[in-house]
């Protein structure tokens, strides 16, 4: 599977965003999908994910009210739509995905657990 994000920008605060993550190849299997970021001189962190029907979704505190993740299986696309934007929410998005089975309709924050990774999108946030 391959993943490819894209919508990242250059944004004032309190300004929006939406990135998306479109997968190619192997589109027949369920996946878990999230989004992660890494900012300058940081660690990769969790951001959000969505289950593969759409039903749970997860976010980290910090964009917990500003950020909602959605998707569209028919177009084989996740979201991540960014509102009320901060300064501290710079850094490279990334894309991530798992594979699941039909059983597995839950979301989780562990990246090692996901196979595939979309190159990131940078956002940049300015004061």
């Amino acid at each position: 599977v391959q993943l490819q994000a894209s919508g990242g920008g250059l944004v004032q605060a309190g300004g929006s965003l939406r990135l998306s993550c479109t997968a190619s190849g192997g589109t027949s299997s369920k996946y878990l999908m999230a989004w992660f970021r890494q900012a300058p001189g940081k660690e990769r962190e969790f951001v959000a994910a969505i289950s593969w029907s759409g039903r749970s979704t997860d976010y980290q505190d910090s964009v917990k009210g500003r950020f909602t993740i959605t998707r569209d299986n028919r177009e084989n696309t996740v979201y991540l739509q960014m509102d009320s934007l901060k300064p501290e929410d710079t850094a490279v998005y990334y894309c991530a995905a798992e594979t699941v089975d039909y059983s597995r309709d839950y979301t989780h924050n562990f990246d090692w657990r996901f196979e595939f990774w979309g190159r990131g999108t940078l956002v940049t946030v300015s004061s």
